[in-house]
């Protein structure tokens, strides 16, 4: 089926190691554009986050949050957030089971928090607001932790009735959002809201949250750089994000 829509992750996909968008990926998703194909993001990264890159590429589509939200031309069609009882639920229980040194960081629909005062994570250059997380007022899109204990995630995903949560391959956190807030959900109520079928999507990815998305689209391709269970599931292996891995295969085509 010929393609309508192309969907990209960003980090470990559309993005270089240096978090730059190479000028190859460009005029390939731009000429891809000009025939009439849709170009859209598909990201955990929130809408904040995302700007720099819209920039460069101008998407038609947006699925910020890993399916907490959606965009269509500039146009918010669709959100999923946990309600502020269980975003106060899942903040307390995570100071309870980690600590009062929890390093955590949540996302809302127009901004990104973080509770650090100083420099003790990973390699996050994010333009994150402070807060301590004590009286959050605000339905969380998402909620990360800096922890590789599946057994502390597992409880504060049980103060919830309905929580996905899945680790970053790269860094030491893992994320949480609501069971509906997924990738293949997002795609599935655009695949209803545009008219158009899974099957003339075409879905690259590398990372956990990538999987369903590249099972459900027509054409699921992973980068060389991907973890394994991405590129046992895909159609296709890429390139890598560092090789213009996305440039590579859509020329190809």
């Amino acid at each position: 089926m010929e393609a309508k829509l192309i969907l990209c992750d960003l980090d470990g996909t559309l993005l270089r190691t240096d978090k730059t968008i190479s000028l190859k990926n460009i005029n390939a998703l731009e000429n891809c554009r000009k025939k009439g194909v849709l170009i859209g993001f598909s990201t955990s990264r929130g809408r904040p986050n995302i700007l720099p890159f819209e920039e460069k590429i101008k998407p038609d589509v947006l699925i910020c949050n890993g399916g907490g939200c959606i965009f269509y031309k500039e146009k918010l069609i669709r959100t999923q957030t946990f309600s502020l009882s269980e975003t106060r639920s899942m903040l307390e229980t995570a100071y309870k089971v980690c600590g009062e040194n929890a390093e955590i960081t949540l996302d809302t629909l127009d901004a990104i928090y973080w509770n650090r005062k100083h420099d003790k994570s990973t390699d996050y250059d994010w333009d994150c607001a402070y807060n301590d997380f004590k009286d959050f007022n605000e339905p969380a899109m998402k909620i990360c932790l800096q922890t590789q204990d599946i057994e502390k995630v597992r409880k504060i995903a049980e103060s919830v009735p309905s929580c996905d949560y899945l680790p970053f391959s790269d860094i030491p956190w893992y994320k949480f959002s609501s069971a509906t807030a997924t990738k293949e959900n997002a795609i599935l109520f655009l695949c209803e809201y545009l008219k158009i079928a899974t099957e003339s999507i075409i879905a690259f990815g590398d990372d956990h949250n990538d999987i369903g998305m590249l099972k459900m689209c027509g054409t699921g391709v992973a980068m060389s750089n991907a973890i394994p269970e991405v590129k046992a599931c895909a159609d296709f292996v890429t390139l890598s994000n560092d090789e213009d891995g996305i440039a590579e295969f859509l020329t190809q085509r």
